[in-house]
């Protein structure tokens, strides 16, 4: 694995956990701290537990799973980076938002940049 595929591993692992523990333990408190409006926090919990088993793929990849796990791993958190920039900017071209949810669509377009590359890059390698 090279490495700044082990980086952005470990990248991702340190973001996810960041983002997904408190979205998990506390919602409301978390995003009353940016001044989100109030969010089911069912769906805002749902959230944080997506985004620590995400940090737990991304770990494992970094410490040293196999290719094919690695191949895996990457497949899933490209769709799932993708997927959330699709969801985020339909919602943020339909309304005002404020700066940080705009961040935050920055935030999953580097990561879901990087692991298309990551993906790009598994299907060109030559087969071992």
């Amino acid at each position: 694995m090279s490495r700044w595929l082990r980086i952005l591993f470990l990248v991702h692992t340190v973001v996810s956990v960041v983002a997904g523990l408190p979205l998990l333990l506390a919602p409301g408190r978390t995003l009353g701290l940016f001044g989100w409006a109030p969010v089911d926090p069912l769906i805002s919990r749902i959230l944080g537990a997506a985004l620590l088993a995400l940090a737990w793929s991304s770990w494992r990849g970094w410490r040293g799973a196999t290719q094919t796990q690695v191949a895996l791993l990457i497949e899933v958190e490209a769709a799932f980076t993708v997927l959330t920039c699709a969801g985020l900017l339909r919602q943020l071209l339909g309304a005002h938002w404020p700066w940080y949810v705009w961040t935050l669509l920055g935030v999953f377009v580097a990561f879901a940049v990087a692991w298309v590359v990551a993906l790009v890059e598994m299907v060109r390698a030559p087969k071992h």
